[in-house]
């Protein structure tokens, strides 16, 4: 919604409700951002010392994406960037979309550019070809698992749940992955768990829910505006064939 702003593709007319809401339900989640980040509380579940912490500590090349120790605050600022960049991919996919709205052809060509980046940015990182050499072990289990639960099932629920239901369903589950993210960290991660977390991300929450109710009542206003400025046919804008009612009652019809 702020890049949107920013880009000037809307507008503030703060007599609209769907706009009032997207500006409040914004404020609501910046507000939950900075209580997330900047408020901790008392524990609710401390970092334990229980089996699976202890076989992660001892096992960390299970972890793909695990570093000790944890860096909180640049996180956070890695979690906004990413979140920019979606945003601004959004708003060029919908743009792309109009122009061109052959949806399988962008995507294929979409996944091969990103595929060919991911290539030479790794191969910046890793110059070392021998860690390239793919072993049949438990990181190929994870490359296939990713691949095909990462992007081909969740990618065709996601447009099949599109399909079937509208735009707007599918975002409805996303505040849902902070509980699942917050569930895996505390029960096999070394993460302590926060009063300040779980309140800054339910802030967070009603500020998503606020804003996509906004974009949804949005649409809604834009329908209903296309469906007044329609013309009303009338009977002479229509086929006369339609509209030819008899006259006269044929005699051998009518009761005598």
């Amino acid at each position: 919604f702020l890049l949107s702003l920013l880009l000037g593709r809307s507008k503030l007319d703060w007599r609209n409700t769907s706009t009032r809401a997207k500006v409040i339900g914004t404020i609501i989640s910046i507000t939950g951002a900075f209580v997330e980040e900047l408020y901790k509380g008392p524990f609710i579940r401390p970092a334990s010392s229980s089996s699976p912490t202890r076989l992660l500590k001892s096992i960390p090349k299970l972890l793909v994406y695990y570093n000790i120790p944890d860096n909180w605050f640049l996180g956070c600022i890695f979690l906004a960037a990413a979140v920019f960049c979606v945003s601004l991919f959004n708003v060029i996919q919908t743009g792309t979309a109009k122009k061109y709205p052959h949806v399988m052809k962008v995507a294929s060509f979409y996944s091969i550019v990103g595929t060919i980046q991911c290539l030479m940015f790794s191969l910046y990182i890793e110059r070392d070809l021998s860690a390239w050499k793919i072993q049949p072990n438990f990181d190929l289990f994870l490359i296939i698992a990713t691949g095909i639960f990462g992007c081909v099932i969740r990618t065709s629920v996601h447009v099949k749940c599109t399909q079937m239901k509208g735009p707007y369903y599918v975002p409805l589950f996303k505040p849902f992955g902070i509980f699942w993210a917050t569930l895996f960290g505390t029960s096999f991660f070394v993460n302590s768990l926060h009063y300040g977390s779980v309140l800054g991300a339910a802030i967070g929450g009603v500020g998503y829910y606020t804003v996509t109710w906004g974009q949804l009542k949005e649409t809604e206003e834009k329908q209903n505006a296309k469906e007044e400025r329609k013309p009303i046919k009338t009977i002479h804008d229509s086929e006369e064939d339609d509209y030819k009612v008899p006259l006269l009652i044929n005699q051998e019809e009518s009761p005598v």
